[in-house]
This record gives C-alpha cells, structure tokens and sequence, in this order.
C-alpha cells in the first residue's frame, strides 16, 4: 500500500513522558497532520520488568473507547510490553487535545468531502504503526510484538495487518472488511447516500478488504454469532484473505464491548503461541457434510474438553438470527454432529483446558 509514508512511520519511534500511572507511563508522540497542522498522539506505554526483551502488544480500542491503561496493565501482567494509544485527539481525562488529530466520530470516518489526509482511518492506521514502531525501539522489547484491536480497532487492526508486516501476529475483535456488503445499519445506510465514486473510493482507501490480502502474518478472528457491525457474511469473506495462517473463535452470541472484547483467553494464548512460542490453539479442518451428519479433523496440543455444533434454522438478517450450541462428538481427532432439521448455517468448534475456543469456517445449507 502507498498510502503512507511507511518508510518514516516504520523508522519514528520517539516519545515523549508527560506523566505515570503507577507502573504505566503516559506518553505523547507524533501524529499525521491534520487540516494543515502537527499533532500528537496520547497513549499508555507499559514495560514490565525483565532481565531480558520481553514481547509487545499494541492495544487498538473502539468507537467510543480511548486509550485504556487498565489494558495496558492487562499485558503487562502477562508479560508484554504494551501500548494503547488515543484514536480520538484526546489525553489523559478524555480532554480534546489542541493538537489532536480527527474525533472518531461518523462524519470523520465516511465524511463525503474529507479528503484522504484528514480521513480518522488515515490517522488510526499511521498512529497505531508509530506506536508499533514505539515499541520496537525499545531496548527492552523484543522483535516479537503482535496487534489486537477492537470493534472499530478490530477494523483498524485489519487494515494495518496489511500495511505493517513486521507484527509477529494481528487479532481483530469483531472488526473485518466489505462494510458496504453486509455491516451496521446506519453504516449501509450512509453508504447508500454516497455517490457510486466516493463510495468506491471508500472502498479503496478505507475497507479492510483491500488489505487482508497483504497480511502475512497468523491472524486470529474472534466475534460472536450475532455481531451488529460485523457480521458472520462478511466476516467469513474477510478471514479468507490473508496469506498467513487464520484461526478462528466464534462464540455464540459474544456480547459487543472492551471488556468482553479484550477477556477471551483465545486472544492472549494466540499471542503467546506466536511471541513467546507458547502452546499453539487447537486446529482444526474444514468441515465435511454427508447427509445429516457434519464432521471435522482436529489438532490439539492440549486436553479437548468440548465440542459443539453452533447452528441456526434462520435465513433472515444475519444479526438477527437465532443461533443454538448443542454438544458434538469427541472421537480420535474428529468432531461430528447430526444436523438438526432445518439448520440453514452451522459450524463446529473445539474448547480445551485453557479455555481457548476454536471454530471451523461455517457453511451453508
């Protein structure tokens, strides 16, 4: 993509301390400009104490969220350097900088007369690359660092996973790509009052779809089954383009928010699995009908202690569909299950001991 300046993106890894949290720094470092002025960045910089490079992990929140040092705390804990960076041109209390960058708000992100330098995606994406950049030029940070973002950070993360290859892995929560086939409501909605030009230029610039196909890195794409914004359609298009390896977490009905979106144990062994060369997450295969009967391989490096069929027998709204869980057999690094009648859409899933989650593609009938 050359639609940032990578090279200096990539090699700008200054800050500046303005204050702490306990162990957790607050920082202010360089931002794209914006109407025509400089701006800065606010974040929460964490680093645990270690004896040798520890990982990192760059924490990317959502529509209405900022830059969490509860998250930060979060990875760090776990033993990664971490950062969390303001999206929205404010600091510490939610204050509107007076060098900020563009608000995350509606008209920033599909404004019609916005060109692309004062567009909120242009700035989330190079903003979450400094702070990539950030920590990879700390001495006490290893090479190892990964991305995770959630709802409009889990977009975020999508785009950069295509811009920035240097993240050893990407976990975008909710957040994928082909927003005008298939997204929130209000979203389509805007879109259809574009005009067919910006809405293509939308799409060449902002939709994660144009990127995914760059991404080389393992990606992990959590969600749940009824997800408002990104739903389970375009989602499936979206986690079939990148190169590297994907790995899937499909909860039933996961709740839409920061809290649930950084709690799920999937996205911390994930990391693990690929900066710390932890124990990898279950594996398993693209799933096989015959029949009635629906079945899958599976892989584990860890005790399998559940399998389900996630199903529904609805053909309406994609976020409106009523989905079941029901158990599935557990046999030789198989899972199978018998398809209830009427089933339209259904997908198989294997938990282990530590409470990693993984899901097969779904299919439909």
């Amino acid at each position: 993509m050359t639609y940032w300046n990578r090279e200096q993106l990539f090699a700008d890894g200054s800050y500046r301390v303005i204050g702490a949290e306990g162990d957790v720094q607050q920082i202010c470092y360089a931002g794209e400009s914006f109407q025509g002025q400089a701006t800065e960045v606010f974040a929460y910089l964490g680093i645990p104490k270690r004896d040798t490079p520890v990982p990192g992990m760059v924490c990317v929140h959502g529509g209405g969220g900022r830059a969490f040092a509860e998250w930060v705390e979060m990875w760090v804990d776990r033993g990664y350097a971490a950062i969390a960076m303001d999206l929205s041109g404010r600091g510490v209390a939610g204050e509107r900088l007076h060098n900020g960058g563009p608000e995350q708000d509606h008209p920033a992100k599909f404004g019609v007369d916005l060109d692309w330098e004062n567009m909120w995606t242009y700035h989330a994406v190079a903003s979450v690359i400094r702070g990539h950049s950030i920590l990879r030029n700390l001495s006490e940070v290893s090479d190892a660092v990964g991305v995770t973002g959630i709802s409009w950070g889990g977009y975020v993360t999508s785009l950069v996973a295509g811009v920035d290859t240097r993240f050893a892995c990407a976990v975008p929560v909710y957040g994928c790509g082909f927003l005008q086939d298939n997204s929130a409501d209000d979203w389509l909605t805007t879109f259809d009052k574009m005009t067919p030009e910006r809405r293509a230029w939308w799409h060449d610039y902002c939709d994660p779809s144009v990127y995914l196909p760059e991404a080389k890195m393992p990606m992990c794409f959590v969600t749940g089954t009824n997800d408002f914004a990104y739903p389970m359609d375009s989602l499936q298009k979206s986690y079939r383009l990148p190169q590297g390896d994907v790995s899937l977490s499909i909860r039933l009905e996961m709740a839409h928010g920061h809290q649930p979106g950084w709690s799920e144990p999937d996205i911390a062994l994930f990391a693990d699995q690929h900066c710390k060369n932890g124990i990898p997450l279950p594996v398993i295969g693209k799933m096989a009908l015959a029949g009635t009967r629906v079945s899958a391989t599976f892989e584990s490096h860890t005790p399998v202690t559940k399998g389900e069929l996630i199903y529904t027998c609805e053909n309406d709204k994609w976020q409106d569909r009523k989905w079941y869980a029901m158990e599935a057999v557990l046999s030789a690094g198989e899972i199978s299950a018998v398809v209830p009648d009427g089933c339209t859409v259904c997908y198989l899933a294997v938990g282990d001991n530590r409470g990693a989650y993984v899901s097969a593609p779904h299919i439909e009938r």
